[in-house]
């Protein structure tokens, strides 16, 4: 069952790619309601700011990207920030549940359950649920009830007792490989109220918690233990992709902007001269 559940998702996860330049009417959900922590003001001395290259300025930069609110225009993606001074700091309990809440609320969100939902009926999953409008609208209403249940877990309820930031912190800077580690590392490591690294625990159980819950609205031939920890571990490795697309989709979208920037832009004229300034 494990399995099956495994392809009904990632086969969901291509419908959504396909249908990524489809804006939701568009019609965007606010930001993620994140405290916005002034940076203390520092000047640099000459001699510090004259030492700026064009090196670091580019890693500046791409540490500061745009973070997208959705990821290909149409997956959620409210609990990602740029790990700036400005972003850091405590989320009181009403914000991280403000998160969960936008995670759960969020158009795309339902649009996606209900892909999946037809994906499950064409594919007969779960197949005690059977045949029919009937059986599709209960299929839908479980993957609502998992949303439902992993995002107010995940994001408000254990990172509110464990004093967890629920947010990925999104490095923006330092090579590729190392960005693709730390990414990786995310699944086992959040950080603290505090801001001090340590055992991600919302994620990690909060999804083994979510799937506990769905097996008291799954048929009850289709409760399987073994598959629900088989499907959770899997879950494991694919919130490893997750986290690079938290990673490195500003990079893709800023990269795109730039480039049509320079498309558009008027080629330059090979007879205009530049202008001489002289004294009378």
């Amino acid at each position: 069952m494990a399995c099956r559940r495994m392809h009904l998702f990632f086969g969901t996860a291509l419908c959504a790619l396909a249908l990524s330049g489809v804006s939701l009417y568009g019609h965007e959900k606010p930001d993620s309601p994140e405290p916005k922590f002034q940076a203390p003001s520092q000047n640099p001395a000459p001699s510090t700011a004259s030492q700026t290259t064009p090196q670091t300025d580019k890693k500046g930069r791409e540490a500061k990207d745009e973070v997208p609110k959705r990821i290909f225009w149409i997956i959620p993606n409210f609990m990602t920030t740029n790990d700036q001074p400005e972003n850091q700091g405590p989320l009181t309990p009403k914000q991280k549940f403000n998160i969960a809440w936008h995670q759960f609320f969020d158009e795309s969100a339902h649009f996606g359950n209900l892909i999946q939902a037809g994906i499950s009926q064409a594919a007969d999953g779960i197949p005690h649920y059977g045949e029919g409008w009937g059986a599709f609208g209960e299929r839908y209403l479980a993957q609502e009830g998992d949303q439902f249940t992993g995002s107010f877990i995940i994001y408000g309820i254990l990172p509110t007792a464990l004093h967890q930031d629920p947010r990925y912190f999104r490095k923006g800077r330092g090579s590729p490989l190392y960005r693709i580690a730390y990414a990786a590392s995310r699944v086992l490591i959040a950080r603290t109220d505090s801001g001090r690294n340590t055992f991600n625990v919302s994620q990690v159980f909060g999804q083994l918690g979510q799937a506990g819950i769905s097996l008291s609205y799954y048929p009850k031939q289709d409760r399987d233990l073994h598959g629900l920890f088989v499907g959770w571990a899997v879950n494991q490795t694919y919130n490893v992709g997750w986290n690079q697309l938290k990673e490195f989709t500003p990079d893709l979208n800023a990269l795109i902007r730039r480039h049509s920037r320079k498309k558009h832009q008027p080629p330059a004229d090979p007879r205009a001269t530049p202008a001489v300034t002289g004294t009378n």
